[in-house]
């Protein structure tokens, strides 16, 4: 039989249900055998009533029918030995009908069990009677045939009443098989009566008679020399009293005289006075046989009462053992099954909530005490309360390793703010040093350099301002008016390297409320910055938008070589979940930036593969960060990142008037979009679009409604760094998939 992996429950229960089912199964034999020993004695006091005693009847009519069918034999022509032998034969029928009819029941046949045998040895040697009844007075049988006959009918009946056990006790047993005896004694008696009353009759023995009559007296004398000695002492002292007194002398001396007188005519004893002593021994004899039959029964009561007692004793002490010890299992095991299953409560509580619960507490910033989280349990003293207090300790153990966690996460989480926000505000300084050398200088290559940086710097603070989000700070950048929808995506295509790649369709004239425009500027950023990095660098990234029925959409696709789609379903679920920032995954910052950003904006951000064969990132905006207030910026992008001051919109105009008339000229830039003062709301500390030239061209312009930022105001495609070259070569043949989450 095999447990593992079965419940504790059930080991318990099988480990309790081995001894009950022992102790049952003891229990069980016990009764059946005492009960066994029970049944059988009401089983043996049945068959005494209804086959032993009409047996023994049975025999003693018949007795009486053999003798006068010998006397009948011997004197045929005597009327009174006709009427006596019908009245024997009518009383044996009766007999040997009642011994039928019992033997016909159902239940005297059950409660008999093995003897049944013996009994239908009775009945099968009954079914002869009428035959040699027939054959006697046919008077084709002698006097010694009808003899024996006769016996043949008689000898089947002891056999049975020897095998009828009346008590499982040695001695009873003895005394009852030498009653039986006796009676085969008595039976013996009756024998030789039946014979040598019929040869007086006759007046003359044969030596054959004489020597039958010998034989039988000294059968009967062994008899009682054996059985006598198996009584008891009272019982024994009753029959050599009988057989000693002067009541069977007469039948002691006409024994001897028919004996000692041998073949021919009989001296010393006749029919009348041997009929007299043997009808008188015999009648003694019955009575003795009776009287020592009731007084055994009177011996066999008590013993068989202590068999009863024996047997209901042994049965309900079992009964309330197994009753006593089914209830001390019971009620052990459930107290066992109780406790672990209290201590699993425990654990489960402790592993699937209430540490969960203390680490999303913990990740939320909240306070923590860990004596209100994890209070001190009281447990039995015994294993499994050692197991408990175990069980405790090690809770304890995490929440508080958890608490610790969460403060030393807490403190990176400021260094990194901290150190973001020194480097934001170095960054912006440098971004407004830059913004007043771009507006100071007038030399086209110097001018260029200085938009190069301008961007360099942008993009650093971005990546500045993505520390900050991962931290769980707010970032600084903050807008109060609406944007333009398509001035914010400007914006975020100006933090990204290679810019010249991304191609920005005609937006609808829609903007975008004024808290959102910094995380929407950051998130579109990082999602345009991980398509120009994964595809190669002789493609473009595209950028569309339209209005959906719950807001807008944008779509940026790359066309790269793709996400394998284990690798995309990682990435959307990062993307939908917005997990824990782990300081080990750090080849995912720009999913958990994007995440954070589109949690916090409620914008939904999902990837799909894209039909150029790259993938596509959709960014649902929902209507409650848009809004139909839209400003007017006279189709040219301004600036995010700084405030333009009134003094320096002329040197603006005349420095773009300027660098207009060189060779530096901005293509698909018409020199009129850039003339005239661009109204800027003062934001604090803000990043976003570049200073580089980009418009939207005129439906009707030729420009196809394109955003394409110059290339002339940075390297040609041959002088870009090597670095940029290599990377976007190997991108293809050394990557599987995109990993959206790199930065």
């Amino acid at each position: 039989m095999r447990f593992r992996g079965k419940s504790i429950r059930r080991k318990i229960v099988a480990l309790l249900l081995v001894p009950l089912v022992s102790l049952t199964a003891i229990w069980a034999f016990t009764t059946v055998l005492t009960g066994r020993e029970a049944s059988h004695l009401f089983d043996v006091s049945s068959v005494m009533e209804e086959v032993g005693y009409p047996v023994e009847d049975t025999v003693r009519v018949l007795q009486q029918e053999r003798r006068q069918t010998l006397v009948h034999l011997a004197d045929p022509r005597a009327s009174d030995g006709i009427a006596a032998l019908r009245r024997s034969r009518a009383a044996t029928d009766k007999a040997v009908e009642r011994v039928r009819a019992s033997a016909a029941d159902p239940d005297v046949r059950a409660a008999m069990h093995q003897d049944s045998g013996e009994l239908n040895a009775v009945l099968d040697s009954f079914e002869g009677i009428e035959s040699l009844r027939r054959s006697v007075e046919d008077g084709t049988v002698d006097r010694s045939q009808a003899l024996d006959l006769y016996n043949r009918l008689v000898d089947p009946c002891y056999v049975l009443l020897a095998h009828l056990h009346v008590v499982e006790d040695v001695e009873l047993d003895k005394q009852y098989r030498a009653l039986v005896n006796l009676a085969r004694a008595r039976e013996l008696l009756a024998r030789e009566d039946a014979l040598l009353g019929s040869a007086l009759i006759v007046g003359r023995l044969s030596p054959a008679e004489v020597r039958d009559v010998s034989d039988l007296v000294a059968q009967r004398t062994l008899m009682y020399d054996v059985s006598l000695p198996l009584l008891p002492a009272s019982e024994r002292d009753r029959y050599e009293a009988f057989w000693k007194n002067a009541a069977s002398a007469p039948l002691r001396v006409g024994e001897e005289a028919a004996v000692s007188s041998g073949a021919g005519p009989p001296r010393g004893i006749t029919a009348k006075s041997w009929d007299t002593a043997a009808g008188h021994v015999l009648t003694e004899l019955g009575t003795l046989n009776d009287q020592a039959t009731d007084r055994y029964q009177d011996r066999v009561r008590p013993v068989a009462m202590g068999v009863i007692v024996q047997a209901v004793v042994a049965g309900t002490l079992g009964l309330v053992a197994l009753l006593l010890s089914l209830f001390l299992s019971v009620r052990i095991g459930r107290g066992l099954i109780r406790d672990l299953r209290q201590l699993r409560l425990e654990a489960h509580e402790a592993s699937g909530v209430r540490l969960p619960s203390v680490m999303r507490r913990l990740s939320a910033g909240e306070q923590v005490d860990v004596e209100t989280e994890v209070p001190r349990l009281e447990y039995d003293k015994n294993e499994l309360g050692e197991v408990g207090q175990a069980l405790n300790t090690l809770q304890r153990a995490a929440v508080e390793a958890a608490v610790k966690q969460a403060e030393l996460r807490a403190g990176v989480s400021e260094v990194f703010v901290n150190l973001a926000r020194r480097s934001q505000v170095l960054l912006h300084k440098q971004l407004t040093l830059l913004d007043t050398m771009e507006r100071r200088t007038e030399d086209t290559g110097e001018l260029a350099d200085l938009f190069r940086l301008d961007h360099l710097t942008t993009r650093m603070r971005r990546h500045a301002e993505g520390l900050v989000i991962l931290s769980g700070a707010a970032p600084s950048r903050q807008w109060r008016k609406p944007v333009q929808l398509m001035d914010v995506v400007r914006a975020a295509v100006a933090e990204v390297e290679d810019y010249e790649r991304i191609e920005v369709r005609r937006l609808p004239r829609t903007a975008v409320t004024g808290p959102a425009v910094a995380d929407l500027t950051h998130l579109v950023a990082e999602l345009l910055e991980n398509a120009t990095v994964f595809s190669p660098p002789h493609t473009a990234v595209q950028v569309l938008g339209e209005r959906v029925a719950n807001g807008f959409t944008l779509e940026i696709h790359d066309r790269g070589l793709g996400m394998a789609a284990d690798a995309l379903l990682d990435a959307n679920l990062r993307l939908a979940e917005t997990p824990e920032f782990e300081l080990t995954d750090t080849d995912r910052l720009g999913l958990f930036v994007v995440s954070r950003l589109a949690r916090r904006q409620n914008i939904r951000v999902s990837l799909q593969p894209s039909p150029y064969g790259g993938t596509t990132a959709v960014v649902l905006i929902p209507d409650a960060l848009l809004t139909d207030d839209v400003p007017d910026t006279n189709g040219v992008g301004f600036r995010l990142d700084r405030p333009q001051r009134a003094e320096d919109g002329k040197k603006g105009r005349s420095r773009d008037a300027a660098l207009s008339r060189t060779p530096v000229q901005r293509p698909g830039l018409p020199a009129s979009l850039l003339d005239g003062p661009v109204e800027l709301e003062s934001p604090v500390d803000l990043d976003a679009l570049d200073d580089f030239p980009g418009a939207l061209g005129d439906e009707g312009s030729g420009h196809g409604g394109l955003f394409r930022p110059h290339r002339s105001l940075t390297r040609s495609e041959d002088e870009r760094p090597g670095r940029h070259r290599e990377q976007h070569q190997q991108t293809p043949g050394t990557r599987e998939g995109d990993d959206r989450g790199e930065d």
